[in-house]
C-alpha cells in the first residue's frame, strides 16, 4: 500500500534588491529537504514589493493578495518590506517567533504576543516547543498579568522547568551563557532588543524571524533588509534566508524534523568556513549559490534519520 505524502503550498514573495538572489536558494534547500523526508512543497512566486511596483505600479497587486490568503505559508525574502505590512494586516496573526542559532549547534527561539491578543495561545506554543526541545522556558520581564498567565501555562505543561527573569539579568545571560536557554517567552517590546544581543559573540550566528497566524498561513522572512547595494553581484549571504525557510518549515507546515535537518546543515556549512564576500573581512569568498551549495551537500548528514540515509546509499 502506497502513503500518499503531505503537499503544502507556499507563497514566496522576493521582492526587490538581493531578495530573488537569496529565495532562489531558499527553494532549492526546501526542495531538497522536502524530497529527504518525504512530503511536497509547491511555491508560487507572484510579484511583490519594489519589484511589483516596477513592473505594475503596485507594490502589492490583487493576484498577489489573493495568493497570500490562500496558501499555507509565505516566506519571505526582507521583513522589513513595506508591502508586508498590507500581507499581515489580513492575517489573523497572534504570535511573534525568533530563532538565533549559533556555534556547532546552539539553539535559542524566542516567542512573544503580537498586539494586544491575549498570551495564552503564545504561551501554549512555546511551551509545546520547549516540550519538545530541553523542556526548559525562560519568562523575560512582563507585569504582574504576565507572569500569572506565563505561571498558569507552566501549571499546565507538566515536565517544563521554568525561569523568570528581569530583562537586565536575562541579557548577560543571552549574551555570554546563551547554553542555559531553550525557549524564551517575553513581551513583543523586549524581543526585538534580546534576539539582538543573544549569543552576539558566537559565531556562526544566524537569526531568522516569523509570525504565526490562527487557522491561516504564517509568514517567515531573514532579518536582513533589501540590501541593494550588493543586489545582482550573487555575493549575498543565504544564511538568513535558509534559516527563514527551516522556520517556516517547522513552525508553518509542521514539518519538524526537515526544520531540523535543513537548521543542521546551515550550521555546518556556516561553521566550516564557508563565508559569502559580504560577511568576510579579506579575501574571495564563496558566491551565494555556492554557499547553498555547501548547505545542500550536508543535508543527508544533518538528517535526522542519517543512519537509515546510510543504509539506502550502501
Amino acid at each position: 500500500m502506497t502513503t500518499r505524502r503531505a503537499v503544502y503550498a507556499v507563497v514566496c514573495l522576493s521582492g526587490h534588491g538581493i531578495g530573488p538572489e537569496v529565495m532562489a536558494q531558499a527553494s532549492r534547500a526546501v526542495a531538497h529537504v522536502s524530497r529527504l523526508h518525504g512530503f511536497i512543497v509547491t511555491e508560487t512566486h507572484p510579484p511583490f514589493g519594489g519589484e511589483a511596483f516596477t513592473q505594475s505600479g503596485h507594490a502589492l497587486p490583487a493576484a498577489t493578495q489573493r495568493a497570500t490568503l490562500g496558501t499555507d505559508a509565505i516566506l519571505v525574502a526582507a521583513a522589513h518590506e513595506p508591502a508586508l505590512a498590507f500581507v499581515e494586516s489580513e492575517l489573523d496573526l497572534h504570535s511573534r517567533i525568533d530563532r538565533v542559532v549559533y556555534g556547532a549547534r546552539g539553539e535559542i527561539t524566542f516567542v512573544s504576543p503580537l498586539g494586544h491578543v491575549r498570551p495564552e495561545e503564545t504561551l501554549a506554543h512555546a511551551f509545546g516547543l520547549a516540550r519538545e526541545s530541553r523542556a526548559s522556558v525562560a519568562s523575560v520581564g512582563g507585569d504582574a498579568d504576565w507572569r500569572r498567565a506565563v505561571r498558569a501555562a507552566a501549571e499546565r505543561e507538566d515536565g517544563v522547568s521554568l525561569e523568570e527573569l528581569p530583562v537586565a539579568g536575562a541579557t548577560q545571560g543571552l549574551a555570554f551563557e546563551p547554553e542555559r536557554f531553550d525557549v524564551v517567552v517575553t513581551l513583543a517590546q523586549f524581543a526585538e532588543p534580546l534576539v539582538g544581543i543573544t549569543a552576539s559573540g558566537r559565531r556562526p550566528r544566524v537569526v531568522a524571524t516569523g509570525h504565526l497566524a490562527r487557522g491561516g498561513p504564517g509568514v517567515f522572512a531573514p532579518t536582513h533588509g533589501a540590501a541593494e547595494e550588493i543586489a545582482g553581484q550573487g555575493v549575498a549571504n543565504p544564511a538568513s534566508m535558509l534559516l527563514a525557510a527551516a522556520l517556516m518549515l517547522g513552525e508553518g507546515l509542521g514539518e519538524r524534523r526537515a526544520a531540523e535537518t535543513l537548521t543542521g546543515a546551515l550550521l555546518d556549512a556556516s561553521g566550516n568556513g564557508t563565508l559569502t564576500p559580504d560577511v568576510l573581512e579579506t579575501g574571495v569568498g564563496a558566491t551565494t549559490r555556492q554557499f547553498a551549495d555547501v548547505v545542500l551537500a550536508q543535508l543527508p548528514f544533518a538528517w535526522t534519520n542519517a543512519e537509515f540515509y546510510r543504509e539506502a546509499v550502501a
